[in-house]
């Protein structure tokens, strides 16, 4: 069952980022800990993470490793599954349910952060239960969503598709971030996923393109990737001093 937040009074949306992709493997966790690194760097303000449904080891230990963060690993991931399925076949193998009620009381509780950045799983057409998609879930839950769409062959079809699905459940898409998951020549990325022709059809800003990162626990290359996109629409930066950069 879905957790309405309709009638729900002073939901501060504003101080959260649901990063979205347009499938599993397109480079979310990379946008993720750059901007998770970026935020830890330069940000006088706290910070929390989530990846709200996790089936199988990864991100959640990922986060815990790399970023340091002050959470614990029920906060970072309140509904988790051993098994590596999409989330209603992991809870029907382990006999559970997918408690969405358990993820939105532990978002909320970490909206008393100043900021908070979370980690969709799959694509925003992944199912969470067997009724809902991500979409479903950004569009209810008022979450602004940054769209990740990898650098590769089809990359034009799906962001189109991506958006149009986000339109229909009503998801608030700030931009597209385009990634390489691969190593990438100026030339393939023009043609595989050529900026002006995705923002035409999407009417939606591209944010930036991210470089294939070789190594992605590298904190500072994740800082240095993070400061190539368009921030100001991504953080909320304005509204926390900023430390100077050495």
């Amino acid at each position: 069952m879905l957790v309405s937040v309709t009638n729900k009074r002073n939901i501060k949306s504003v101080n959260v980022l649901l990063i979205a992709g347009t499938d599993t493997e397109v480079g979310k966790t990379v946008l993720t800990t750059a901007l998770a690194a970026y935020w830890q760097k330069y940000c006088q303000a706290s910070l929390g993470i989530m990846k709200p449904i996790q089936a199988g080891a990864g991100d959640r230990e990922l986060y815990q490793q790399l970023l340091g963060i002050d959470q614990t690993p029920e906060e970072i991931t309140p509904v988790y599954f051993e098994t590596p399925l999409a989330p209603p076949l992991a809870a029907k193998s382990e006999n559970r349910q997918v408690d969405l009620g358990l993820v939105w009381q532990t978002l909320s509780t970490l909206r008393q952060r100043d900021f908070v950045l979370i980690e969709a799983l799959g694509g925003l057409g992944s199912p969470v239960t067997a009724e809902l998609t991500v979409a479903d879930l950004a569009g209810e839950w008022r979450l602004p969503t940054v769209l990740v769409v990898p650098v590769r062959l089809g990359a034009i079809g799906q962001a189109v598709a991506n958006i149009a699905l986000a339109r229909l459940c009503r998801v608030s898409i700030v931009g597209i971030i385009l990634n390489c998951v691969q190593p990438r020549t100026e030339a393939e990325i023009a043609d595989w996923a050529p900026v002006e022709l995705i923002q035409s059809l999407t009417n939606t800003p591209v944010l930036g393109c991210l470089p294939y990162i070789e190594n992605p626990t590298d904190l500072s290359q994740l800082i240095k990737i993070a400061s190539s996109i368009d921030l100001e629409v991504l953080l909320p930066l304005k509204q926390y001093r900023m430390k100077i950069a050495s």
